[in-house]
């Protein structure tokens, strides 16, 4: 019976890159870092004699991500629309989605979309599409 969520993982080619956008940008902590290989069989993964770095970012005892590097096999480029079957993204709460989103733009962070904001039980939600550097989808929700 599932409890509860772990963490997600996004595999990454630029690692540090990644950690520093997670972090710096958008304030998670560095939880976790490990070195992993598999054997010639594979792992839980599934991916035979491959050997990564594992860098989890979040913050301590909730949700948290997990960016995957593969040193051995490299991981092939390519991203899915958010449109397409097999996309996914992260969404992360904010206190103020205006003001998150003036402060990740005026550090370069680039929006997909505008804020969009409507009434919902009395509470105003506001939405946010983003990609990280690498392309991967983020959606910030401010109002829940």
């Amino acid at each position: 019976m599932i409890t509860g969520f772990h963490h997600t993982g996004i595999v990454v080619q630029d690692l540090p890159a990644m950690v520093r956008f997670y972090t710096e940008e958008l304030g998670l902590d560095v939880l976790k870092r490990l070195e992993s290989s598999a054997g010639e069989g594979g792992d839980h993964t599934g991916v035979p004699g491959a050997v990564r770095t594992l860098v989890f970012v979040g913050f301590e005892g909730g949700h948290q991500i997990e960016l995957i590097h593969y040193h051995t096999p490299p991981a092939s480029s390519g991203h899915l629309d958010k449109h397409q079957l097999g996309a996914s993204h992260v969404c992360f709460l904010v206190d103020d989605l205006e003001k998150t989103h003036s402060d990740l733009s005026s550090r370069g962070v680039e929006f997909v979309t505008e804020p969009k904001f409507k009434v919902v039980n009395g509470k105003t939600i506001g939405v946010i599409y983003l990609r990280d550097p690498e392309g991967n989808w983020l959606e910030l929700i401010g109002g829940l």
